[in-house]
Formats: structure tokens, C-alpha cells, sequence
């Protein structure tokens, strides 16, 4: 189990997942409609510091950085075992396993990201995209994921 050591840094996130289909379509509503509440959820999970949540839904849907069909999710942590408990030990892992109904795979570099920013700071999603692709390199202290994470610097 790595936890952050020291208040100096937070854990930085950033994911991404090509759409089956527009989230205005039929097949998207049962993900459209639990956004709220796995935002909320989040929120409020121990560890939670921040999250992208950019335009009218308070979420980060409109944000297309990499390809129109391609959303993302970017959010700021206390440690690694705080984001791994609200992913896999929480109702969010109901949410994860239904992935497939809702997402396609991509020819994205990656899918998910960490790395470890100084407190206070805020990332942008073009220092996401940036993480996103050194991950696909390899794990290093810049970019990693929950296979191989690093220590806070």
C-alpha cells in the first residue's frame, strides 16, 4: 500500500474512454444517469481534493481534449490509497464494471494516468494529455499508474 508521505504533494488522475454512442443516445442513459451521483460520491470520499468539472453539468463531459468521441475524467488526491479506495472499494466499482456497455476500446496511448503534483496546484488537462502519454512509455515518477506506483517526490 503507497500513501502520500507528506502533505507537499497530491495525487493527480486522468482518464479517458471513447463513447459507444453520443451521451445523448439511449444506450448512454444509465451512465449519463449515475454521473451525479458518482460525482457526489467522489466529493465526498475521504482523501478527495478536487475534480475537472467544466460546463453546465458541473462535469467533465465537454471536455474532448484527444478526439471528439473520447471523454475524460481528471481529479486531485490526498495518496493513491485514497483514489483506489473510491475506485475499487466503493459503489463507483459498480460503476467500473460496467464500463463495456458504455465505452469501446481506443487507440489512445493509455487509458488512465497518475503523478504527483505539489499541493495547491491545480492540473491542466493539456499536463493530463502530456502524463497520459509518457504512462504509455512506461511507469516512472512523471507518469504511472496503480500497477506501479511511485512515491511522492
Amino acid at each position: 500500500m503507497l500513501v502520500a508521505m507528506t502533505s507537499a504533494h497530491r495525487l493527480a488522475h486522468f482518464n479517458v474512454a471513447r463513447l459507444r454512442a453520443p451521451l445523448t443516445d439511449p444506450v448512454m442513459s444509465e451512465f449519463v444517469a449515475g454521473l451525479d451521483a458518482m460525482n457526489a460520491l467522489a466529493d465526498a470520499s475521504p482523501g478527495f481534493v478536487w475534480r475537472l468539472a467544466e460546463g453546465p453539468e458541473g462535469d467533465a463531459t465537454t471536455v474532448r481534449p484527444l478526439d471528439p468521441d473520447v471523454i475524460v475524467t481528471m481529479s486531485v488526491w490526498d495518496s493513491v490509497e485514497a483514489l483506489r479506495t473510491f475506485s475499487y472499494r466503493s459503489a463507483h466499482l459498480d460503476y467500473l464494471r460496467r464500463r463495456r456497455d458504455w465505452f469501446r476500446p481506443h487507440d489512445l496511448p493509455a487509458s488512465l494516468v497518475l503523478w504527483w503534483v505539489p499541493a495547491g496546484h491545480l492540473p491542466t488537462v493539456e499536463e493530463a494529455c502530456e502524463r497520459l502519454a509518457l504512462v504509455a512509455g512506461g511507469a516512472s515518477p512523471k507518469a504511472f499508474t496503480f500497477r506501479e506506483p511511485f512515491p511522492p517526490p
